[in-house]
């Protein structure tokens, strides 16, 4: 039973990483593609201004409930899913 909670909490752990690690990629490649967005419309208001920022801004507001965000979610399911579930068929009886 040790082991089991040990495999456990390493899964979790690692799950953790992975889903941070994650989560930060897609926001910056989100991040990205806005300011190139704002940069291809607003030629002569390039760079890093307080508008620019703004704009970001708001239109992040709304990334928590994106699709890719809430598929992120995902590294926590599908592996503790299968563990559990190789855990079950081997010890089947």
């Amino acid at each position: 039973m040790g082991a089991l909670i040990r495999l456990v909490l390493f899964l979790l752990v690692a799950e953790l990483v992975f889903f941070v690690l994650l989560r930060l990629y897609l926001r910056s490649l989100r991040l990205e593609r806005l300011e190139r967005q704002w940069d291809a419309r607003h030629p002569d208001a390039a760079g890093d201004t307080a508008a620019r920022r703004a704009f970001v801004a708001r239109a992040m507001t709304g990334f928590e409930r994106s699709l890719k965000a809430r598929l992120a979610w995902l590294v926590f399911v599908l592996p503790t899913a299968a563990v559990l579930a190789i855990v079950v068929l081997v010890n089947w009886r």
